[in-house]
């Protein structure tokens, strides 16, 4: 893959506000790059959701391990802790997302996880200058219409729709996790977390893609462009405009039809 390629193609058509990025999931014994940074660097601790929201808002490569990640649900969703019975049986779901004990079980079920152990950590750069020969996940924050274009490019080739789903909660697991183990894009509706810890903004949301739809996803961003679906949207701008009573009375004056009258 050509990152650099790759971010110009999204900075040309889709023009996000921040940087794209892209993330890499490294297993035990694999090495950061050179002149990462970590939470450690700064007297921090992050959560997964800060620390993509600092290297699409500063341009920083960071890495993030067990010792420097201070979300204990973002820690299990990487396989980074073990997920507790506490997890499991809905407590930190129950008062507060759900109503009850049995709708958090349901709830904490369905949030995306690494197995224990899969990896032990997450390497998350500017996708420009992204070090690994790919990534593994990029993702791209925007607004609606920037994220409405990745999904008409998404779906070019092969139709249909695409398929994501939301509960407000976890983020992060969606824009890794289930990325990954679905291999597949992912519409990313940010999360109370996000927007709390990562400061994304309402106006924000998110597109995420394995490596392997990349270049499918790029093709069809190319290939609606030029179709002339585009970002900024076109608008229709070929009509006569009405104007008030007032100033069309003008037309009356200078022996004329307004604009438009039979």
């Amino acid at each position: 893959m050509d990152v650099k390629a790759v971010t110009e193609l999204i900075e040309n058509y889709v023009r996000p506000a921040t940087f794209p990025v892209g993330i890499k999931m490294l297993k035990p014994g694999e090495a950061l790059p050179p002149k990462t940074r970590t939470p450690a660097d700064m007297g921090s601790r992050f959560a997964t959701c800060q620390t993509i929201n600092v290297v699409r808002r500063y341009g920083w490569s960071i890495g993030l391990s067990a010792d420097h990640h201070s979300c204990p649900l973002g820690l299990v969703a990487l396989g980074f802790k073990p997920n507790v019975e506490y997890l499991q049986e809905g407590h930190a779901c129950e008062g507060m997302y759900t109503a009850t004990l049995e709708a958090g079980v349901r709830t904490e079920a369905e949030v995306p996880k690494f197995a224990l152990g899969q990896y032990a950590q997450l390497f998350v750069s500017p996708l420009k200058t992204h070090p690994f020969e790919e990534p593994d996940v990029i993702a791209v924050f925007g607004n609606s219409a920037q994220v409405m274009r990745l999904v008409q490019a998404a779906l070019f080739k092969r139709g249909g729709y695409l398929n994501s789903s939301f509960s407000g909660r976890l983020d992060c697991a969606d824009i890794v996790v289930k990325t990954m183990k679905t291999d597949e894009c992912q519409v990313i509706l940010p999360c109370t977390g996000d927007r709390m810890f990562g400061q994304t903004q309402d106006e924000e949301m998110a597109f995420s893609m394995p490596a392997s739809k990349v270049e499918e996803v790029m093709t069809g961003l190319e290939a609606t462009h030029k179709n002339g679906i585009r970002y900024p949207v076109t608008t229709f701008m070929n009509y006569t405009a009405k104007f008030p009573a007032k100033y069309e009375a003008v037309w009356e004056m200078w022996g004329e039809k307004k604009p438009g009258a039979k």
